[in-house]
């Protein structure tokens, strides 16, 4: 295909009356050890209805025909594995490259939990900018400004909370779960390299707490008893994709012609985003590969419900739309800008009252200026 025949491929689904609603992904995983094996989901805090002797610090459902469903990867979690992506080559060429110097520390947009919204951007002499761009996209469904600045934003999903209050949806979400796990325990016992007290070398702790602190110092036996010891999974690990259609058709730009841009330019990152290969080490405990034995489910679902499961695109397409789309657009400029330590100081010097009405101020001088 030329290039033009590349831009065009996707097209029917970008019209404001497409029928599709979404592209959706189903893909098996099994641990690396085989599918028998334990694995440790993300710990949690304790939540204050949950006794303690209740808790394990996993994220399990359990229903009432004895089923369970364990969180292994949550919405969040996945996006901030996918979004770094951009920074390597050759994904690099397809985003502006926005950094923000801290004291002596440099950050990548792209590694910002709340992405536009987050504080390191925020309280930034990109500040001004972000916030005439999110609110472009609040007044008149023009997200071409943000998407010269933060197009991740936009296909990961954003909430300005702090400020103009815009929430921009997941264009790719997904979510790694577990069906039907068996919660294990595990204790561990610490021991000293020598016996400190019998040596003469330290007193023998007065009580609990002089204990306790021997013990987190590694000067005296540390038991762990009965923690969480991971899960084992019955029914299987199934991560669950979707690129929604639906929220990327509701971008738009101040013309026909930019609109479509736009959307291409968006569809094209979330769909390198959506195949590109994941990092399979999630954490300590947890490895997990594609189960040859249940290939990936794609389906191109429609609004009537019907699903075209016959659909597939494959990565080294995915880039290749991107690229072009991205050529298309016209990407915005790489920018460094500095945090303002001023700017969070007297924000933090203001009560939660003082910002709402700070916030409220600005909304109606800006209205005013609009009639």
């Amino acid at each position: 295909m030329n290039n033009e025949e590349v831009l065009k491929q996707f097209d029917e689904w970008l019209k404001d009356d497409s029928p599709v609603a979404a592209l959706v992904m189903r893909q098996w995983l099994v641990p690396v050890e085989g599918k028998d094996a334990v694995i440790f989901p993300p710990t949690y805090a304790k939540p204050e209805r949950m006794r303690e002797e209740d808790w394990l610090g996993y994220n399990i459902d359990r229903f009432e025909d004895g089923s369970s469903v364990c969180q292994i990867d949550s919405v969040g979690s996945q996006a901030n594995r996918m979004e770094p992506l951009f920074k390597q080559n050759p994904y690099n060429e397809l985003v502006p490259q926005v950094t923000i110097n801290a004291s002596d520390k440099e950050v990548n947009l792209l590694d910002a939990g709340h992405r536009a919204a987050d504080a390191i951007v925020r309280f930034s002499d990109l500040a001004g900018e972000l916030d005439n761009a999110f609110l472009a996209l609040k007044s008149e469904a023009n997200a071409e400004p943000l998407a010269k600045i933060a197009p991740t934003s936009l296909v990961f999903g954003a909430w300005d909370s702090r400020a103009t209050q815009v929430k921009l949806p997941r264009i790719v979400r997904s979510v790694i779960r577990a069906f039907n796990v068996k919660a294990m325990h595990r204790s561990a016992q610490y021991i000293p390299a020598i016996e400190y007290v019998d040596e003469g070398l330290l007193d023998a702790p007065e009580g609990k707490t002089q204990q306790d602190a021997m013990s987190q110092l590694g000067l005296s036996h540390a038991p762990a008893a009965w923690t969480h010891g991971g899960v084992q999974v019955q029914l299987g690990i199934r991560r669950d994709a979707t690129l929604n259609l639906v929220a990327l058709r509701a971008l738009g730009a101040k013309s026909d012609e930019n609109t479509l841009k736009l959307r291409r330019y968006i569809l094209g990152l979330s769909l390198v985003g959506f195949t590109a290969p994941q990092e399979t080490f999630l954490r300590e405990g947890c490895q997990l590969v594609p189960d040859l034995e249940r290939q990936a489910e794609w389906s191109l679902v429609k609004h009537d419900g019907q699903r075209d499961t016959s659909f597939n695109v494959s990565h080294k397409d995915a880039l290749k739309y991107a690229q072009a789309a991205a050529e298309s657009f016209e990407i915005g400029s790489n920018r460094k800008a500095s945090f303002s330590a001023q700017a969070a100081k007297e924000a933090l010097g203001q009560s939660k009252e003082d910002r709402k009405k700070a916030r409220r101020a600005k909304k109606k001088s800006e209205d005013a200026e609009k009639s």
